[in-house]
This record gives C-alpha cells, sequence and structure tokens, in this order.
C-alpha cells in the first residue's frame, strides 16, 4: 500500500486476497489427520500465546459445544496431561518458550501434540506429531526462508492469526459432520450463565 491514506473499501480486497492465497496452500490432508485425532483424544487441550492464544480459545469453546473434553492451558480447571490425550498448540514461531516447555511436557506424558504455525523448522514443529504449516509471515519467525511466505500488507502475524482462526473454524465444521452434531445441540451446549 501506498502511503497515501486509504479506505476501508481498498484495504478490505487486500486482507480477503491475502487470507485466499493463504488458505490455497494448506494440505486439506494435515487438517483431515488433525480432525480425526481431535476425535479419537480422549482430552483435548489446547495452548497459544497473544493473538494466537486468544484464537484458539475460541476453538476450545466450540470443541466443548461439540461435547469434546477440552481444556485451555493454564486454566484452574485443567487437568494433568496423559497418554491417550492431544495437545494443539497455536504458535506462529514455535518458539515461545511457555509453548516449547508445554509441548515437552505433552510428549514426555506420552500425549500427542498438534501444531499449527508457520515455521518448518522450530522446537515444537521438531516435537509435534501433526503439522499444519500456515504460509505467513511472522516477526518472530527466524527461520522464514524455510516456506515461502506469502508477503502480507497487514502488521506482524495478522495474516497467520487470521488463517489459524478459519482453519480452527473448517474443523469445527468437519467434526460436526464426523461427529452428526448439529447446531441445534451444540447450542444446548452453549454457556447459560450469562
Amino acid at each position: 500500500m501506498s502511503n497515501e491514506t486509504s479506505s476501508f473499501k481498498q484495504v478490505w480486497p487486500l486482507i480477503i486476497n491475502e487470507i485466499k492465497h493463504t488458505l490455497e496452500d494448506i494440505s486439506s490432508n494435515d487438517i483431515q489427520i488433525l480432525v480425526q485425532n481431535l476425535i479419537k483424544a480422549k482430552n483435548i487441550f489446547v495452548a497459544g500465546t497473544g493473538r494466537s492464544g486468544l484464537v484458539i480459545r475460541c476453538f476450545a469453546m466450540r470443541m466443548m459445544q461439540l461435547g469434546l473434553k477440552t481444556y485451555v492451558v493454564g486454566e484452574t480447571n485443567s487437568p494433568a496431561i496423559k497418554s491417550g490425550d492431544l495437545l494443539l498448540i497455536g504458535s506462529g514461531s514455535g518458539t515461545t518458550n511457555n509453548l516449547v516447555n508445554y509441548a515437552n511436557r505433552a510428549v514426555a506424558a506420552k500425549a500427542r501434540l498438534a501444531l499449527i504455525t508457520t515455521a518448518s523448522d522450530s522446537p515444537i514443529t521438531k516435537l509435534a506429531e501433526i503439522i499444519i504449516l500456515i504460509s505467513a509471515p511472522t516477526p518472530k519467525s527466524s527461520n522464514k526462508n524455510n516456506l515461502s511466505h506469502q508477503l502480507s500488507h497487514q502488521p506482524m502475524a495478522t495474516l497467520f492469526e487470521q488463517v489459524l482462526g478459519i482453519i480452527l473454524d473448517g474443523c469445527v465444521m468437519l467434526l460436526m459432520e464426523q461427529l452428526e452434531e448439529t447446531e441445534e445441540e451444540m447450542f444446548r451446549r452453549h454457556a447459560n450463565l450469562e
């Protein structure tokens, strides 16, 4: 974008185009592997920090509404992770210290580890069994040359966070179909202490 003042009608097509091109590079097979592992997991744990963490928390809410036992790592009601459980981490860089620690602990507990990231070579990527790579820039990633990252007009890791949310919403739709869950059934599990 130029330094001239832009209107919203000029920027939203850029955003949609970036998201579209990034999603076109996502492996449908990798998504299906993640969905199958979510179905098989005894308990699902999710973790992320910053804006990625907010997106992951939205996904945890939908998993609960699907009737799956889901916990946000670090919350007071999160139990011990064990064999048969799955930890899903959303991390653009794959290097955030507390997330690396969670990944190491999950692997030590013999839980499965899934990662959605931009980093094809990071500490968490090396531990994960299930990896979904998003070709988007993030300022914290030290290995930008390992993926042909799409350039973005949006600041920092915004494109990664947007695509992370769409991937997880897509997983919800696939899970609804495979678990034969309806929106009405999910809404019955929606929080009612509002």
